[in-house]
């Protein structure tokens, strides 16, 4: 393995601080019994009393590593990462080499793969999480956030789709010269029209990871369940008229690219959030996507209160030259050249960065 390879070429005469970098990075994976079945979870490193875990879930189509591998290894996430553990989720039967479920196994629910993420910090004696979340990952971090607020400090909702009406019928609707097979519905879910037609490169590594990595009835059930999801029935709450309604209390940052087939879903649910404590983040052309997020990410941590003190080498160097709009959820719109943390720290409205490069 990897690590055995690692923990060989570690000489017992290297320092302690060669030590515990070899520590933090150390991958532990967990099957993990809940009240839904067992979900098989990857950690990195070790989690520290005094800050959350980061928390992620994948989307339909993808596990763990198709997901989030590319973000993670990015240079400037990992000068976050050392100051957090990671732990990757994996949907049931999502993973890498997942054995076939039984004929007539009853996939868990939308709610019930929420319900399932307490079974995991319980187990891993997390106390809290910052989630990251895709698709049907991100739904289901929101709804985790929405029953157990007291575990989740804050989200990452990339390409989140709030409402109950399910995609596979609208793209089929959609897929012109296409068979409709699961495959190609998966694929019109991560990818919009013109996306399909003009990165051949890219949609054929995701399409034969999709067609050959993830088991295929697995990933129907995956699919269904999807599908099958109630609407979040969050609603923006507004002073001195409904204060008391369902909503995030958690910093959400809403992130999704501008030619995404998810930004009409995206753009809602930032309508139905609390404006204060939340910031859209549209990432246009194609442009250095792992960047970006990452850079948004870090002030988006440092405005929950970590990591005040810590620099940022390139990421801080390439920020000044990221161009940015902030509009307001009425649509006005200002201009302005310069500083992702300044658009994230002040939160008093509603707030969309168009990130173009």
């Amino acid at each position: 393995s990897v690590l055995l390879q690692y923990v060989t070429a570690v000489s017992v005469t290297r320092s302690l601080t060669h030590l515990h970098s070899f520590v933090s990075d150390w991958l532990q994976e967990h099957d993990i019994e809940t009240p839904h079945g067992v979900l098989h979870v990857t950690m990195r490193g070790v989690p520290r009393s005094n800050r959350p875990v980061i928390l992620t879930y994948h989307d339909i189509g993808l596990n763990h590593k198709s997901c989030f591998n590319t973000l993670f290894n990015f240079e400037d996430m990992q000068e976050i990462t050392q100051h957090f553990a990671v732990v990757h989720v994996d949907a049931p039967g999502q993973q890498e080499g997942a054995p076939p479920f039984p004929t007539g196994y009853q996939y868990p629910t939308m709610d019930q793969l929420a319900e399932m993420l307490p079974s995991v910090l319980t187990h891993l004696k997390v106390s809290s999480v910052i989630g990251i979340g895709v698709g049907a990952g991100a739904y289901i971090l929101t709804r985790f956030a929405l029953n157990q607020p007291n575990l989740v400090e804050g989200l990452v909702l990339i390409n989140v789709d709030p409402c109950a009406e399910g995609w596979i019928d609208w793209a089929a609707s959609k897929l012109t010269g296409w068979t409709s097979n699961l495959v190609d519905i998966v694929m019109s879910h991560h990818f919009s029209t013109d996306e399909l037609t003009q990165n051949q490169e890219l949609i054929q590594t995701y399409r034969l990871h999709i067609s050959q990595d993830i088991n295929q009835d697995n990933l129907s059930l995956f699919c269904t369940s999807y599908n099958s999801r109630r609407d979040l029935e969050i609603e923006r709450p507004i002073p001195g008229l409904n204060e008391n309604v369902t909503t995030l209390t958690c910093p959400a940052l809403l992130v999704v690219g501008d030619s995404s087939p998810a930004v009409e879903a995206v753009v809602e649910c930032n309508s139905r959030l609390n404006p204060t404590k939340t910031t859209l983040l549209k990432v246009s052309g194609l442009c250095d996507f792992p960047g970006k997020l990452t850079e948004a990410f870090k002030y988006f941590v440092q405005g929950m209160g970590y990591m005040a003190s810590a620099g940022m080498t390139r990421l801080a160097r390439s920020r000044t030259q990221s161009s940015s709009s902030v509009s307001s959820g009425e649509g006005s719109r200002s201009h302005t050249h310069g500083q992702l943390e300044g658009t994230l720290d002040n939160q008093a409205q509603p707030q969309t960065m168009e990130v173009s490069c």
